[in-house]
């Protein structure tokens, strides 16, 4: 990101993602968390018919692959996901929720070589993996109860693997519609998905829903529906657009830092040593699971790399491919090189 433009995005999309949490706090006070979930997919889902119309798109599935993926998204990806993430969050706080479902990058490829034909799993990638879960581990541990924190953290690890499966598996379908119409259906299959179980749940009643709608809740349903979802789906598409997937998967890392400050300035919650270290462990498993992707970003700005020099800078015994400058005397990677003599 060198733009100003993908840096405000960046940052905007850190900021809707990571206070969502304090929202889903707030409404947790007076909500049932599947009956929340499916009412925060509510709004979002409208809100996403309307992009639908104005902009024109072809919204209706064609083939098996467009139900196919519209089934996997809205039951694992959305559905099951966000309902073990509520759910989860009832038992820890925002700042808690926000670091374990931070894991999500890291078990993606671990589901992958499971999931998916010609996948390999580098050695560096089983590392960050076992970091990460020792950090969810150190988090879980840090409540000391077991009816406690030790449920909501298995809750949302549950909903990271569920979000991680999804997708992986809907690489291998091959849907026809854009992302805007498959987004859509996702979140109508979701919310219809968590509205089935809020019903069936013994411990869930719709009864005195008009009651628990106080003005904090319902302000934080419009902020979940309108800014988290979204504004916060819209930020992330075009961003995906713009500087790709490895550079964006940072907004995972940069959110939890978000909801900490904002559950600890709003809300009153603390953060443990033992939090703290079990999020610096999942910082460091994604790097070890990205370190190809993150050597590629980093690399030129520290120096390494082939450089592009404005036009004209190359002098007559460099080399140029594609572009690239390779500086005589050098590795190629700005490294010097002795001669053959």
């Amino acid at each position: 990101m060198t733009s100003q433009r993908d840096i405000f995005l960046f940052v905007a999309l850190a900021v809707a993602w990571g206070t969502a949490f304090g929202a889903v706090e707030v409404g947790l006070e007076t909500l049932p968390p599947i009956l929340f979930a499916a009412l925060r997919l509510d709004g979002a889902t409208l809100l996403f018919i309307a992009a639908i119309a104005a902009l024109g798109h072809e919204w209706r599935p064609r083939t098996r692959a467009d139900w196919t993926t519209i089934a996997i998204a809205g039951g694992l990806i959305v559905g099951g996901h966000y309902g073990l993430m509520f759910l989860g969050q009832t038992y820890v706080s925002s700042a808690v929720a926000a670091i374990v479902l931070s894991l999500t990058p890291i078990v993606t490829p671990p589901l992958a070589l499971a999931l998916l034909p010609r996948e390999r799993l580098r050695a560096p990638a089983v590392v960050g993996l076992g970091l990460g879960l020792a950090g969810v581990v150190s988090i879980a541990l840090s409540g000391g109860s077991l009816d406690g924190q030790i449920v909501g953290v298995g809750l949302l690890l549950g909903s990271s693997l569920v979000f991680a499966i999804g997708s992986v598996l809907t690489e291998r379908t091959r849907s026809t519609l854009s992302l805007l119409p498959l987004q859509t259906w996702a979140m109508g299959v979701g919310a219809l998905m968590l509205h089935a179980l809020s019903v069936v749940h013994p411990a869930e009643s719709a009864a005195g829903l008009g009651a628990a709608l106080t003005t904090e809740t319902t302000a934080a349903l419009a902020y979940l529906a309108v800014v988290s979802t979204a504004g916060g789906f819209l930020a992330y598409f075009v961003l995906l657009e713009r500087v790709g997937a490895s550079e964006l998967s940072l907004v995972n890392y940069a959110s939890p830092v978000v909801a900490a400050v904002v559950g600890w300035a709003l809300l009153g919650e603390t953060i443990t040593l033992a939090t703290i270290g079990g999020f610096a462990l999942i910082i460091v498993g994604f790097a070890l699971c990205k370190i190809d992707a993150l050597w590629k970003l980093g690399a030129p700005i520290v120096g390494y790399g082939p450089t592009r020099p404005a036009a004209g800078a190359a002098r007559a015994d460099d080399v140029v491919v594609d572009g690239n400058v390779y500086v005589a005397g050098t590795d190629g990677y700005g490294s010097p090189v002795q001669s053959a003599d």
